[in-house]
């Protein structure tokens, strides 16, 4: 285990720049620190979601998921660590599977809502969409491994269906997107 964090304060960063996990200082805006930093705020959001009451099978795949954002965090913070791998993504698409199977085909589009815990899903949703798109933008100007950016593409894809599956559970149903209300 690293060094434990005794002091939360150390006035390094008040000049606008933060240490990686290799000790390297990097500007605070950088693509680096977006990247790594959107993946905590998902990570947030997702302990948000599991506040609400969601069935156990689900809390115990999104605990594991948190984690796994929580190795994904370090990944993108020290340059060429590796931490989730193509197993990882495998897991996740058998969950998707998992949960997609026993849903009825999508015949429109779905609104946010549908219940507190979808609801709180689907912003997870689009935080893990920003942190994918984040860690695209960062694979632009440094090396970034390809399980970085497929892990975060299907936890979306994940959490879409979650929301779906909540929001079912909850009694409220998916909310449709009512694309003839002009008419």
């Amino acid at each position: 285990m690293g060094n434990r964090l005794s002091k939360i304060y150390t006035r390094t960063g008040d000049d606008g720049t933060t240490g990686l996990g290799d000790g390297t200082r990097v500007a605070k805006d950088s693509a680096r620190v977006n990247a790594y930093g959107t993946v905590d705020e998902a990570n947030s959001c997702i302990g948000l979601l599991l506040a609400a009451d969601v069935p156990d099978d689900i809390r115990v795949l999104l605990t594991r998921v948190q984690h796994q954002l929580f190795d994904l965090g370090g990944e993108l913070c020290i340059p060429g660590h590796a931490a989730i791998h193509d197993a990882d993504i495998d897991a996740l698409e058998a969950r998707l599977d998992h949960y997609n199977d026993a849903l009825p085909p999508l015949k429109d589009f779905i609104l946010p809502g549908g219940g507190e815990a979808a609801a709180r899903c689907h912003v997870a949703r689009t935080v893990v969409r920003r942190a994918e798109r984040d860690t695209v933008t960062l694979s632009r100007h440094d090396a970034v491994r390809p399980q970085a950016i497929r892990y975060l593409n299907r936890l979306s894809d994940l959490l879409f269906v979650l929301a779906r599956v909540l929001a079912r559970a909850s009694g409220h149903g998916e909310v449709l997107w009512d694309h003839d209300r002009r008419k």
